[in-house]
This record gives C-alpha cells, structure tokens and sequence, in this order.
C-alpha cells in the first residue's frame, strides 16, 4: 500500500514539472537568427593604366644662335630693338664698308683686266695656228701662243675667285639674322672696333615658338621599359600611344600642351647612374622660357586590359597583400595577390584576381574566410545612406 503511494506522488511531481516545461516553452521568446554581415562589393574590370613617371627637368631654347662678326670693322649701325621678335634675314649690324668696297672694285678691276689679256691671248692664237700650218711659223710659235692664252684663262679664275671673296667680305659687313626668334641686348657699343675672335659675338637669338625640355631618367626606368617593348626616345608606329610628357609650372598649374620624347642618351652617365632624355615641347604663347626648371611627368607604358582595384579594398600586412572575393554562393574567400603599378586611386592586379570577379571594397574589416555575407553593390549602398541622411533630417 505505502509502494503505491510513492507512485501515485512521483507520477504527480512529474506531471506537475511536465506542465511547468510546457508553460515555460510556451512563454519562451524565440531566438534571433544570426545575421550576417553587409558588405560592398563592385566588379572587378579590366582598364587601359597609363604609368607615368616624375622627374626633375630643365627647359632650352631648341635654337641658340649666337650672332658674331666675321670681318673686322668699326661696328656703324644696329638696326633692332633689343629683346624683341626678329624675322630671318632681318639687318642687324652694320660693319663699316669703306674698305671691303674698295677691295671688292679692286678686284672687279683686275678681272676686267685679266679678261682683256685673255680675248687678246685668243686672238693671238687664232691668227697664229693657220699660219703654222702653212709653215709660216715655227711649233714654238704656236706653243708660246697657246700658253699665253691659257695663262690669261687662268688668270681671269683667279680674279673672278678674288671678286667672290671680296664680295663675300663685303657682304659680311651687313649682319643678318640667322634665324627667327628673339633677340638679345647687343654685346657691343657702336663704335667699338669688332671682329673674328673674342671680339666677334654681337648679340644672341632664341626660337621659342618650340622648346626642348631636359631631364634625366634612371637606370631602373630605362630596364622596366625594356621589359615592355617600349624604347624611350624612339616613336613605335605599331603602339596607339608614344611617350610624350606634361609638365608643371612655377605656379603649380599643369601646361596645357604636351611634348613628345624624341631623344635619349644611349649610355649611362657612370656617376650619376642616370641617362639624359629629351622632349620638344610647343611654346606658342612664349610662356616657357630657356632655363626654366620644372616638373616633369613622362607616359612610360600603357597597360592594356589590365586588371585594377580600388585601394581601399586591398588589405596589405607582413605575409603580403589579399583581397576578399564574394564567391556565387555568398560566401566570401580571402585571397592573396600580386599587386602592380598604382594607377589614381586603383592598383593593378597582376596576379591572383579574374575580370568579373566581385571583391568586397567596404565591410572587410569584421570578415573571415569562409563567412556568409550580405553583398550590395556600392549603388544600393549608396541609396542607403541616402535615405537615413534624410530620415535623421526628418
């Protein structure tokens, strides 16, 4: 009897627990569902990268031609304005002539003279050679004859090379402009007694309207070119692109032309471990000026169909860099790259990552590999915080 009344109370107890259980389970609020992570993926392209490289240059005039005196003379006449813009052939200078006009008539003169000489040798020749042949004179005869006729022919080339070079002096007394361009403060006074030799330089002239631009590039650029094909200094007709340079003024403003390389030193300089490059630069509203220093940024390579990513998504620590990859099944995969060139605000990838791809370019921070994430695009990303602007101005 007292066995089963020990039953009879446990089979109570438990089914009192039995309804506490299900009056607990019932009241029980059920737990959230883990959520996962919203991330901001974009696509990963392919881009034509341009490489450009910055060096210190120097601007030159593309011509400097130094006009000297080749006669000596008093220095009698400047016929510029010093500084301004002089035409080719322009008159500069004028050397007294006195003396070069009176060498050049001398000389005239004496080429009349020879020249009667030699009509009277001709005729002299000619009265004799039918004679001879008649035996009226001897072969000595017509042999004296026809040496003085040669004589007087040579004679006259001599006089006619005198009244060239007198001539030629005389037109040295008039100093033209060699070329167009401008013109410096004259170097002499009038007056001043000039002439070949440390007396001779009267002024200089400079071609603006293109300038040369000088600068030095590293051995190192010189061997990543190389290993793209790419010959600085020599334009390739099967490239779309050339290596052309723009470079930066005083005010820190971009000159809005562009030069194109068209010479480089072919050997090193062994103790600057540079080599010399050079680019013709147009100057049409003379805004540089020879010796000038400048920024220079040279195109060395265009990447075709390179692969780039933003910055801001690639993660860089001691084992190297690595990118977070959305895969199809929404998972993401923490992948390891081979980074290139920086190209803006992108970086190319050259090994490690397929156009196409998505990458995670916000979020990574609180990544795993292996984790699910809750990928947007960086449009619905952006539309977001878009309307919680607005909602907390409301």
């Amino acid at each position: 009897m007292r066995k089963h009344r020990i039953v009879a109370a446990v089979c109570a107890v438990a089914a009192v627990a039995a309804v506490g259980v299900s009056i607990w389970l019932f009241n029980r609020k059920p737990e959230p569902a883990i959520k996962k992570p919203v991330v901001v993926v974009e696509p990963v392209l392919r881009e034509n990268v341009e490489i450009y490289g910055e060096y210190v240059g120097r601007i030159r005039a593309q011509q400097f031609v130094e006009v000297r005196a080749r006669v000596e003379g008093y220095l009698e006449q400047m016929s510029f304005a010093e500084g301004t813009y002089i035409k080719k052939g322009q008159v500069l200078f004028v050397i007294s002539q006195d003396q070069y006009r009176a060498k050049a008539d001398k000389a005239r003169a004496q080429l009349k003279k020879d020249m009667a000489h030699a009509d009277k040798a001709k005729r002299d020749l000619e009265r004799i050679r039918p004679l001879q042949l008649q035996n009226a004179v001897s072969q000595l005869d017509l042999d004296n004859a026809d040496a003085a006729y040669q004589t007087a022919l040579a004679s006259v080339a001599m006089s006619e090379a005198e009244v060239a070079q007198a001539e030629l002096e005389l037109g040295y007394t008039v100093v033209r402009s060699p070329i167009s361009g401008y013109i410096s403060e004259r170097n002499v006074d009038l007056g001043t007694l000039v002439g070949p030799g440390s007396k001779s330089l009267l002024a200089t002239m400079v071609k603006r309207d293109s300038v040369l631009v000088d600068f030095s590039m590293t051995a190192l650029d010189y061997l990543k070119s190389k290993e793209r094909n790419v010959e600085i200094g020599h334009q390739d007709s099967t490239r779309f692109w050339q290596p052309n340079i723009t470079i930066t003024l005083a005010d820190n403003s971009v000159y809005p032309y562009r030069g194109m390389v068209d010479f480089a030193e072919p050997q090193v300089d062994p103790k600057t471990g540079t080599f010399s490059v050079r680019a013709m630069m147009p100057n049409p509203n003379q805004v540089l000026l020879p010796g000038q220093a400048t920024k220079v940024r040279l195109l060395l390579d265009v990447r075709e169909g390179a692969v780039v990513v933003p910055m801001r998504a690639v993660i860089i620590e001691k084992g190297g860099a690595y990118i977070f990859v959305v895969r199809t099944n929404g998972t993401v995969e923490r992948r390891f790259i081979e980074l290139g060139p920086e190209y803006k605000n992108n970086v190319v990838v050259e090994r490690g990552l397929l156009a196409g791809e998505h990458i995670v370019v916000e979020g990574f921070h609180k990544l795993t590999h292996g984790m699910e994430v809750d990928a947007i695009s960086s449009a619905e990303y952006k539309k977001l915080l878009n309307q919680q602007t607005n909602e907390g101005g409301e």
